[in-house]
């Protein structure tokens, strides 16, 4: 039993350490690739007000499809190299109200941990005010691709081919250079080169991203990481055989605006 205490408390504090750097958020918190069930930290009608100023700002660009961040921790609590927490596309549609009415808005396209099985994840289509419901900070990172490679992005996200590359296993800090464990951001990264590339063939499109895109080290004491991977469902190490890398929105941003001339990086605040 001693030694079972000592363990117990040597977990507990394991978990805080990796709270205070981001690692530990669950489901429902707003943070990482989770649905923001919890309450929220600002008013409904101010959340709604900064959702609609996102949305215009995307409108004015003309944009068909963007890739959109939100804060889902404060940035205190965040690992070097990383802003945003959470990363998916928006794509302009024709959206059904409540009371049957048809209006232009943009649908959030997201890779979402499963709240009972924070392991697992699943695709989940949402809206702009439920995709920055309990946020941490009302700021949003949006990347505008050129022209044609919304054009692409459009042709994969409305295929088959954008459902095969979901690989539900979940880690918050999958390596986006191999197979096994996936999160938000390689998802999203995977869709786009799949735009680029015009395949869904993942051992070619994992070719290209060893060969073109920087991923950010994840910058957490090894230890916290190893002994994380055992006791959280969310953390896996399996999917990295170095030194541990991970995709974030800053990383994503950079290698667009290299490789796709006419991108374009905007954050909006209130």
């Amino acid at each position: 039993m001693k030694r079972l205490g000592s363990l117990l408390i040597a977990y507990a504090v394991l978990l805080a350490g990796i709270h205070t750097t981001g690692y530990a958020a669950g489901p429902g918190s707003g943070s990482f690739s989770s649905r923001s069930t919890a309450p929220g930290r600002f008013a409904p009608e101010d959340v709604i007000a900064f959702a609609k100023k996102v949305e215009r700002t995307i409108a004015a660009e003309g944009a068909q499809v963007a890739i959109l961040a939100r804060m889902g921790r404060p940035l205190s609590e965040m690992p070097e190299g990383m802003r945003y927490t959470h990363v998916a596309f928006a794509v302009y549609a024709e959206i059904t109200t409540a009371d049957g009415r048809k209006l232009p808005g943009y649908a959030i396209y997201n890779l979402y941990q499963k709240d009972a099985q924070p392991d697992v994840s699943e695709l989940v289509q949402d809206y702009p005010v439920d995709f920055f419901a309990g946020v941490a900070e009302l700021e949003a990172g949006i990347l505008i691709p050129s022209a044609e490679l919304q054009r692409r992005l459009i042709e994969v996200i409305t295929s088959p081919i954008y459902t095969s590359l979901h690989d539900p296993r979940y880690s918050l800090i999958a390596n986006p250079y191999t197979l096994g464990r996936q999160n938000c951001t390689e998802f999203v990264l995977d869709v786009i080169n799949a735009a680029i590339y015009r395949t869904g063939d993942l051992p070619l499109l994992k070719a290209n991203t060893r060969a073109f895109f920087e991923a950010q080290p994840v910058n957490v004491n090894p230890l916290k990481l190893m002994l994380g991977s055992i006791f959280s469902a969310e953390v896996s190490m399996s999917d990295h055989p170095d030194r541990p890398v991970t995709a974030t929105f800053e990383r994503l941003s950079s290698y667009l605006q290299r490789y796709d001339t006419g991108s374009k990086l905007i954050e909006v605040r209130p």
